[in-house]
């Protein structure tokens, strides 16, 4: 250790920092920051302002890998404020830097602000699976000429297996021949994969945490779940290691991660791309989609995917559902309001004699867990323990739905759609894409199915509906982001996507 000039006791609070860290001893690590809303913490995920902030992100991380101080450099700034910068050395290879700014406060040194450079990492393992420089070239020049794709893990990449998320699934997966069909159109207009990111297992879950691989990081806001389950495609594009994330949405899948991430994001109208090369969840909800950091990207994604006029159906006039905004968080329904004015008009499920949105969540819950039953059932049987607790006990749950409720349910799933469908004949639904930002990392399961209630209550209609479904990155709840969302009639997906910043302006 060097810096003379050293204050009485403070290389002491940094040991017993270090031995917290080492610990994870949350309580003394609490301790070891300055109480106060602009405390600051920083690394290469972003920036955490507060103490109540850095709290619950140590909650939710976990400990760090063992690591010795080898060098520590003081100045002191002040008769009680002193700036340490020291690098650690890993046991497992490897160097880091922490500069920090200790504050004594009654005798007693804390850090009111600290950056941490963490060693060097080959890549993001909560992010991506397999990353590759590209890791498949394009196969043809068009509108996507040097970009770069995320593939969500559930289509087929020509020489690699499909992993859905989990482990076992992994193992036993064959590399692929060729490309899916919506990885294909992407190399042919002269994109680049970049590699294979993760998801939720067998993309049944929305909160992007996966209990195998660790949960990538919301870009947008570093104390948050990222959003599932295409959470490492939305993770990659919103941290610019990929220009496009290649999804899927069945329940929102697409749609979530946008919001929380501050994202445009694309359902597509079901059965507009063709799903061949994708690995299903519920065939009847399952579409190809994509994130990105603006419009423009989006629409040459869809452009690329759907090269003839089939997506270029005109789009309604725009109305509020007031169902789903009522559905929102009360200062997301405030943010909302401000956003559009009063001039849109508004509607309820009820006049246009729509079921209400728990009947349509509902009957997604039931359709989509019969058909992931009889999708996934018997993997899952032959391979029990294999899934993580979360989506094991998903899929539990609607393997043990009762036979007449799913009966009943399939037998009116088709009607349903179509009254939806025909609802937005010549209209366009207008509402917040979720209830509210993206929940803590620190959030516990019980809160967690909360939000995913809340959630689905508001993404079903578009799934029930078959119908594409844009969220665009337009409101600030709290400091964080959450989508505006504007769904329309089939085959309106382009018009949706060049038309939301005219009534929800960013």
């Amino acid at each position: 250790m060097s810096g003379p000039d050293a204050p009485a006791g403070l290389l002491e609070a940094l040991d017993a920092y270090e031995r917290a860290l080492a610990t994870d001893d949350l309580a003394a690590l609490d301790d070891a920051f300055v109480r106060s809303p602009t405390t600051l913490r920083g690394d290469d995920r972003g920036l955490l302002v507060g103490h109540d902030a850095i709290s619950a992100f140590r909650g939710a991380r976990g400990g760090v890998a063992s690591r010795t101080l080898t060098r520590v450099d003081v100045r002191a700034l002040a008769d009680d404020l002193a700036l340490v910068v020291a690098v650690s050395t890993f046991d497992a290879g490897g160097s880091g830097l922490q500069t920090q700014l200790w504050r004594r406060q009654d005798g007693t040194w804390r850090i009111e602000a600290a950056h941490v450079t963490g060693r060097p990492r080959a890549f993001d393992t909560t992010v991506w699976r397999v990353l590759g420089d590209p890791l498949v070239a394009p196969t043809g020049t068009g509108p996507l000429d040097g970009e770069t794709v995320a593939v969500k893990d559930l289509y087929a990449v020509p020489g690699h297996p499909v992993g859905a998320g989990n482990p076992t699934y992994l193992r036993e997966s064959v590399p692929a021949a060729t490309a899916a069909a919506a990885v294909a159109a992407l190399l042919a207009a002269g994109a680049s994969i970049r590699g294979i990111a993760r998801t939720d297992e067998f993309a049944y879950a929305l909160t992007g945490r996966n209990e195998h691989h660790g949960t990538p990081p919301n870009g947008a806001v570093p104390t948050a779940v990222p959003g599932g389950s295409s959470s490492g495609s939305a993770s990659a594009v919103r941290s610019g290691t990929a220009g496009i994330g290649l999804g899927t949405d069945t329940a929102g899948s697409i749609r979530v991660p946008a919001s929380y991430q501050g994202l445009w994001g694309l359902r597509t109208t079901h059965g507009l791309v063709d799903r061949a090369g994708l690995l299903p969840l519920a065939p009847s909800f399952d579409t190809v989609g994509w994130l990105t950091r603006d419009a423009d990207t989006l629409l040459r994604a869809l452009d690329a995917s759907v090269p003839d006029d089939t997506a270029r159906q005109p789009v309604g006039d725009p109305v509020v559902l007031t169902d789903l905004l009522d559905a929102a968080d009360p200062a997301t329904r405030e943010a909302f309001r401000a956003a559009v004015g009063p001039d849109v008009p508004e509607t309820s499920l009820a006049a246009l004699g729509l079921p209400g949105l728990d009947e349509l969540r509902e009957l997604l819950r039931l359709v989509q867990g019969a058909e992931a039953t009889v999708v996934h059932g018997d993997w899952i049987a032959a391979h029990p323990g294999a899934l993580g607790a979360v989506v094991g006990g998903r899929f539990a749950a609607a393997a043990a739905a009762p036979a007449d409720q799913v009966a009943a349910a399939r037998e009116r799933f088709p009607g349903v759609r179509a009254a939806i469908r025909e609802a937005l004949r010549d209209r366009a639904f207008l509402a917040p894409t979720v209830p509210g930002p993206a929940p803590a990392l620190a959030a516990d399961a019980v809160e967690l199915e909360r939000v995913r209630t809340a959630t689905t209550a508001m993404t079903a209609l578009a799934s029930v509906g078959g119908l594409p479904s844009v969220s665009a990155p337009v409101l600030t709840v709290d400091g964080a982001p959450v989508g505006g969302c504007l769904t329309g009639g089939p085959d309106t997906d382009r018009a949706l996507v060049t038309a939301v910043g005219r009534w929800l302006p960013a």
